[in-house]
């Protein structure tokens, strides 16, 4: 059993704050499985190889995953003053979202389930 009142638990976990800089995308039409693909082939590499990757990988989800890398950037030189050359990709993950379901007509009066498939993509960046 965790030590104190249940407040004091919730303000002490709270107060360890994240300073990384990240951007989050959520409910992106795109399924984890298709949008880890990508994020496997930028983790760990720097920012502009990252970007390099990403702009010429012909998958879908590399045009969210572009955007959001540049948000990121963005991110880390305006809120934390870090320098866009020294950064690389610390995390990133995609964690489900809902699903939307749709129904698709098939022979004899019968009705297939079509489960479109969201995602939350988060890309999280550091200095070297």
């Amino acid at each position: 059993m965790a030590k104190g009142h249940r407040s004091q638990i919730k303000r002490e976990r709270n107060a360890k704050k994240d300073t990384r800089p990240s951007a989050k995308l959520s409910y992106a039409r795109v399924s984890v499985q298709k949008a880890c693909y990508v994020l496997d082939a930028i983790r760990g590499k720097d920012v502009q190889t990252a970007l390099g990757i990403v702009t010429y990988n012909p998958r879908y989800a590399s045009e969210l995953i572009a955007k959001l890398l540049k948000s990121a950037i963005a991110n880390a030189e305006n809120n934390n003053g870090m320098k866009a050359e020294n950064l690389y990709v610390e995390e990133c993950y995609a964690n489900k979202g809902p699903t939307m379901k749709r129904i698709r007509p098939r022979a004899q009066g019968r009705a297939y389930r079509i489960e479109k498939r969201m995602s939350h993509i988060t890309v999280v960046l550091n200095e070297k």
